[in-house]
């Protein structure tokens, strides 16, 4: 009976220490694959079209990293550790890092509207405010010279209209160089000459380490409803201007099929990089979808579609992963498709 009692008083020792490292934080976040959601249910177009299957947005699981969540993604190929650093700015509480992610997907929703109804030949009026810098990556060039709320008016000499345009144009440099930035600050011009260099944690891919957003009022006709609570970022850019042309033509463009796939999107239709892709394949084939677009890059060796199509393979995917740079590359791929048998 003595043993019996020490055995289930270790136990209870286990499990309490157990319990207890689920309250100890790490200076970590851990990233893993999250969910394949429809877009349908969430942006109606008043008088818009149905359709038989359906496009979705790709969603990566966030969280702060505790012992016990840390070994966990130690074992799961597909799970990844990321510094505290990489994910809020200095000081940044978990509420600031959500609000700010929001304000991405509101510059995403509203890309893909301008996108969507443009291409659709549909009314859209819309009025430009900005780029602001809404995030500056600890330990990248960048920290320390660009700050949180300053206007990017102009890099190395050239205005741009959306956040999109501008990340594009510095994403396309090289290691190293100096790229000039004339900033507005508290009503005051501020130039800052910023150098790029990899992320550490995606070293094909340069940058300076801000997070930008595009301030602007955009009215469409026929009027639509976006309700997209809680999920944050711009990869969702690509998905949501699908959904909504679809909406707006008559024509089917899903032909029965589950779609899924990722990627920022420009007002004028243009497909940007994003981060996770292989954890949103891996979310994608759970899912069970048909269909995965994939940023392509302008064909990079190391684009978000070379790495989805290794990731595809690596879990035995049936996806079919198609490269994408453009909205209308989308389009074309669809438009080919015969109706899914049921």
């Amino acid at each position: 009976m003595k043993k019996l009692n020490i055995r289930w008083l270790s136990f209870f020792i286990v499990v309490l220490v157990l319990f207890g490292l689920t309250f100890v934080k790490l200076p970590y976040y851990v990233t893993k694959p999250g969910d394949a959601t429809e877009i349908a249910p969430h942006i109606q177009v008043d008088g818009g079209y149905g359709e038989k299957g359906s496009f979705s947005l790709m969603t990566i699981k966030v969280g702060p990293a505790n012992p016990y969540t840390y070994l966990l993604a130690k074992m799961n190929k597909y799970d990844e550790i990321v510094p505290e650093e990489n994910i809020k700015a200095d000081g940044e509480s978990d509420e600031d890092y959500m609000k700010r992610q929001l304000q991405l997907m509101k510059s995403s929703q509203e890309n893909a509207m301008i996108a969507a109804y443009t291409k659709a030949g549909k009314k859209v009026d819309y009025t430009f405010n900005g780029v602001y810098a809404s995030y500056v990556m600890k330990g990248m060039p960048a920290y320390g010279k660009i700050e949180v709320g300053d206007r990017i008016k102009s890099v190395d000499g050239k205005t741009y209209d959306s956040a999109d345009k501008m990340v594009s144009y510095i994403s396309r440099q090289k290691a190293g160089t100096s790229v000039r930035f004339v900033l507005e600050r508290n009503g005051k011009d501020i130039t800052q000459k910023v150098k790029l260099k990899p992320f550490k944690e995606e070293p094909n891919r340069v940058g300076i380490g801000v997070s930008l957003f595009t301030d602007r009022d955009v009215k469409v006709s026929p009027s639509i409803k976006v309700d997209i609570e809680n999920i944050g970022g711009p990869s969702a850019g690509l998905m949501m201007s699908l959904e909504i042309y679809n909406q707006l033509t008559k024509e089917d463009e899903t032909h029965g099929y589950a779609i899924a796939g990722t990627g920022t999107i420009d007002a004028d239709g243009t497909v940007g990089p994003i981060g996770g892709i292989d954890q949103k394949v891996v979310a994608a084939d759970k899912a069970g979808k048909d269909i995965f677009f994939a940023p392509n890059d302008k064909g990079d060796p190391n684009s978000d579609y070379k790495n989805a199509v290794k990731t595809a393979k690596d879990i035995k995917s049936n996806m079919k992963i198609v490269p994408v740079d453009t909205m209308q590359d989308a389009l074309n791929y669809l438009n080919k498709l015969k109706e899914k048998s049921s």
